[in-house]
């Protein structure tokens, strides 16, 4: 989630479980130890320039649920020793210092970007992908809850808004694992009349709300994508088909970078030819054709392709267009063209339709 998200959400967790006395200490602290995590940023950069290592290696050991107790004993531990506050009411302040600690990998874990909750382990990234990274009807309540806080100090209004900020937060991630299954439920059920019951699958909400979501799911050639808005839509979803360069993909499948950002991604990933190099798209994060992490991997070599050191890539895309259409496609169901394909360009057999 974005770093304000993390610092409110670290702050209400800190401040409601110390003591009333602690409370305004408490929210600073919890704001830091939310976004504390986050951090694993400066270090990556100073160890590598590689684009891939540096998107890959985020949220690994610095959100990991079996070092970050670790870290936060042994803050507490450190602010014990000192006395003040953490001495006067020790039980309480570990219990906020782990709290705060550990509840952003697991936020973080609610988006589709992957969170290596159990690193080292051997095991992908974990992406419940039931929240957008930004998403203020999540927010807001954890900041409302803060702000009440601050000013109310030891009073007993400051702990029932922050018990309230929490809750109402928590809900909302509990909605949007339930508008999730609802739109993998008619996802699953369209796949399955296009022969694609079994295809590798995501959803994710679009930008900033629960309403309307993006369900993606790989083909022979390629993916289809389409959304669902569970405010408008009835019937059928509809998928829109895009090939991809899996012959290519798979002549460099055994580069490192490859095989890591495949690992990383769960192999949601698009593969095309430009300017002479192969670039590779996350399609987790973005929408056909435009994607938030492109990498080159490749340069044609004659009929093969040379390895090169990856390099991110990024060309201009009309954001603010795209945000006003979600926007407007949470409460409209796009009418299908009398000349369109029902299966909107996807064959029975699951490849997508030239």
């Amino acid at each position: 989630m974005d770093s304000l998200t993390q610092i409110v959400l670290g702050a209400a967790v800190a401040a409601a479980i110390a003591p009333a006395g602690h409370r305004r200490a408490a929210l600073l602290a919890g704001a830091a130890l939310g976004t504390l995590p986050d951090l694993d940023v400066l270090p990556i950069n100073l160890l590598t320039d590689d684009p891939i290592q540096r998107m890959t290696w985020h949220r690994g050991i610095s959100h990991s649920l079996l070092v970050l107790p670790f870290v936060a004993w042994m803050i507490w531990e450190g602010c014990r020793r000192r006395g003040g506050r953490v001495a006067a009411a020790p039980r309480r302040w570990f219990w906020a210092i782990q709290l705060a600690l550990c509840t952003h990998p697991l936020l973080d874990a609610f988006t589709v970007y992957g969170t290596q909750l159990l690193w080292p382990l051997p095991m992908r990234p974990v992406m419940w992908s039931s929240v957008f990274i930004i998403d203020p009807m999540y927010t807001v309540w954890l900041l409302l809850a803060c702000l009440v806080a601050w000013f109310a100090r030891e009073r007993r209004l400051a702990r029932y808004v922050l018990v309230l900020g929490l809750s109402l937060s928590s809900l909302y991630l509990v909605a949007s694992l339930g508008a999730k299954a609802v739109v993998e439920r008619e996802a699953g059920r369209a796949l399955a009349s296009l022969g694609l019951a079994d295809a590798p699958r995501f959803s994710v909400p679009m930008p900033f709300n629960i309403l309307l979501w993006r369900v993606v799911a790989i083909t022979p050639d390629g993916f289809v994508e389409g959304e669902r808005s569970l405010v408008a839509d009835r019937g059928p979803m509809r998928f829109r088909a895009y090939r991809s360069d899996v012959r290519a993909w798979m002549q460099v499948a055994d580069y490192p970078g490859v095989r890591r950002l495949a690992w990383f991604n769960h192999g949601f990933m698009k593969a095309e030819q430009r300017n002479g190099q192969l670039v590779l798209s996350d399609l987790r994060m973005g929408a056909e054709p435009d994607y938030s992490f492109r990498f080159a991997i490749a340069e044609r070599e004659g009929p093969q392709w040379r390895e090169i050191p990856p390099q991110q890539l990024e060309w201009p895309w009309e954001a603010s267009r795209r945000l006003a259409g979600v926007w407007d496609r949470i409460w409209r169901s796009p009418e299908q063209h009398p000349s369109e394909p029902a299966a909107a360009g996807v064959s029975a057999t699951g490849s997508p339709g030239t």
